[in-house]
């Protein structure tokens, strides 16, 4: 863990701060500038990890970033992008589970799986009365970060290490970030949603990126 990059983790999680603050006080034009400038510091983050990796996770978490950055953007004018903000995520949560996946003979945990599979469907039979049109698009989302989650805590299991750590950390993170954001849209609206999805997703991405 370089000092350029923890610096840049540093100004991540502060711009992060920083949009959550303007979103809270109604600040439009500063939140529109910091939200993805901090997504923007995340991907800096994953782009100078020096130790060695495989070139293939960090290709797919740095594509799972970039994917991120188009969906916060579109997740800034919600009512008439939420479907591109959705379809964004949902792209990179697919480059998030290839990057997570097992290897060629590494087994993986029914067990393990069960946890994240009940807390998705009961998600989505939440938010399920009110999805309308949206509803088969949500539930291929909820499926895809519950697997997201699950392939990292494998990953974490199998290899052990701080890295995988940090990437299963990154990933329950984002699970819970998505989870409030979700609720509050299609379920109950929640006084401090935003602050909490914030609170919960810069860090997300930052774990995720410094697993590279």
């Amino acid at each position: 863990m370089t000092p350029v990059r923890i610096g840049l983790a540093a100004l991540a999680l502060l711009s992060g701060a920083l949009a959550a603050a303007c979103d809270r006080r109604g600040l439009r034009r500063p939140f529109l500038v910091f939200k993805p400038l901090a997504t923007s510091l995340v991907i800096l983050v994953a782009l100078a990890a020096r130790t060695p990796v495989p070139p293939l996770y960090k290709t797919l978490i740095l594509a799972g970033l970039g994917f991120s950055l188009a969906g916060d953007v579109a997740l800034m004018f919600p009512e008439r992008l939420f479907p591109a903000g959705l379809a964004a995520f949902l792209a990179a949560q697919v480059l998030y589970i290839l990057a997570f996946r097992p290897g060629a003979g590494r087994p993986v945990s029914v067990w393990l799986l069960l946890p994240f599979m009940v807390y998705g469907l009961l998600m989505f039979r939440i938010l399920a009365p009110r999805l309308g049109p949206l509803k088969l698009p949500v539930f291929i989302y909820v499926v895809a970060i519950t697997v997201m989650a699950w392939l990292a805590a494998e990953r974490f299991v199998y290899f052990g290490g701080t890295k995988p750590l940090l990437a299963f950390a990154g990933a329950v993170l984002f699970l819970v970030s998505d989870s409030v954001l979700a609720y509050d849209r299609f379920a109950r609206k929640i006084s401090p949603a935003q602050l909490l999805i914030l609170g919960t997703y810069f860090p997300a991405q930052v774990l995720i990126a410094l697993s590279v």
